[in-house]
């Protein structure tokens, strides 16, 4: 089972992607740590990466997706994946997608957790004060918050109307209860 969930920051991705992994054996995977892994594992996408990062500059597209297609070769991906964080841009999900069929494998759910922004920035501010300060995540803040969000929403939310073009994108209620949440993934995923 292959899924990708999408949702602005604070929705609750990563706690359905623990609860789907639990669940289902799948891997959760995040580009930035996958980036991270084959640069340190020094193979030859990690090593093109590591110059690229290097001089300060972004991976491109080609290169992000090869290590993607590295990675889903590796037998913890055998069950399926949920990538989280990508794609990020139209480009990137065809460049998926094309990938995928290279290796015959395919997308089974793409869900978005929809949610009330101003509920967000509610939650971030009781965590916050419920949090002592030394215990404080350093982007739980709503300046933070709303620089995640135009990030999303410039970056990230423009590929939802590809999925949904293509009558594959799925929505889920993210203000429901984490339980409810899931229940919902759940029922997609029958």
């Amino acid at each position: 089972m292959n899924i990708i969930l999408f949702g602005p920051p604070g929705a609750g991705k990563g706690t359905q992607a623990e609860i789907l992994v639990e669940k289902h054996g799948i891997v959760q995977l995040s580009t930035g740590d996958m980036l991270r892994a084959a640069v340190a594992a020094g193979t030859e996408l990690g090593q093109k990466a590591k110059s690229v990062m290097d001089a300060g500059q972004l991976v491109d597209d080609d290169l992000i997706i090869g290590i993607i297609s590295d990675r889903i070769d590796e037998a913890d991906c055998k069950n399926g994946f949920i990538l989280d964080g990508f794609p990020r841009t139209v480009a990137q999900a065809e460049g998926l997608d094309k990938m995928l069929v290279e290796k015959g494998l395919k997308l089974d759910k793409i869900i978005e957790i929809v949610v009330d922004e101003k509920i967000l920035f509610d939650r971030i501010e009781t965590r916050a004060q419920a949090t002592p300060e030394a215990q404080r995540r350093a982007d739980d803040n709503a300046e933070t918050l709303k620089k995640r969000l135009s990030v999303y929403h410039a970056q990230t939310a423009p590929v939802l109307p590809y999925y949904a073009a293509k009558g594959v994108l799925n929505k889920v209620d993210g203000m429901k209860s984490i339980d409810d949440v899931a229940n919902q993934i759940a029922g997609y995923l029958k």
